[in-house]
């Protein structure tokens, strides 16, 4: 059964991370979720949701049945922190810019870093889905050394020649182009023709 890793930052788009993780948890995939703090605080945002006592809690109301792993981002001790526990691979969206300079840097300073920076030096896949505009030098300087060391990045850039009529339609292609990289087969968006 494959098994992802599903990171989420405190980027604006949330949405794209939770919708990843639904999709893989409808295909019967297990999935570990672990979500920065400051992805918490952008959820209670972004999202509709009524929000439980715990993220936990409220993921787990809004995601669909399966095989849902969630992990605390100080819980280091996680399974996720180790090289001898395998997945499939990583999936980091959205993707704050200041992720994206820690693992460039090599630091891991929570359980979402050292899990990316475990993925990174097993030469495991790991996704990338950046969300920031407009992006700076140092940026672009820190991607290039993510993309040199084999990371998949995709910016949260979604198309419009399927004629997107809402916000749904938008993020689905996202979340496609990022099952495509996967190699997950799916129908989620409408492909070019």
């Amino acid at each position: 059964m494959p098994k992802y890793i599903v990171a989420i930052t405190g980027a604006s788009g949330v949405i794209y991370g939770v919708k990843l993780a639904a999709e893989l948890l409808s295909r019967d995939f297990e999935v570990h979720l672990v979500c920065s703090e400051a992805a918490h605080i952008v959820m209670e945002k972004e999202l509709p949701w009524i929000f439980e006592n715990s993220l936990e809690a409220t993921l787990r109301k809004y995601l669909p049945e399966g095989k849902l792993f969630f992990y605390a981002n100080d819980a280091i001790a996680s399974p996720i922190a180790s090289g001898s526990y395998i997945t499939d691979g990583m999936i980091i969206i959205p993707c704050t810019m200041a992720t994206v300079s820690s693992l460039a840097n090599g630091s891991s300073r929570s359980l979402l870093e050292r899990a990316a920076d475990v993925i990174l030096k097993e030469k495991r896949s790991l996704i990338m889905v950046p969300r920031e505009t407009p992006l700076s030098s140092i940026h672009l300087r820190n991607m290039l050394t993510l993309s040199e060391m084999g990371v998949q990045i995709i910016p949260a850039m979604p198309a419009f020649y399927h004629q997107p009529q809402s916000i749904d339609d938008m993020v689905n292609f996202v979340v496609g182009k990022v099952l495509d990289a996967m190699h997950i087969p799916h129908d989620i968006f409408l492909r070019y023709k």
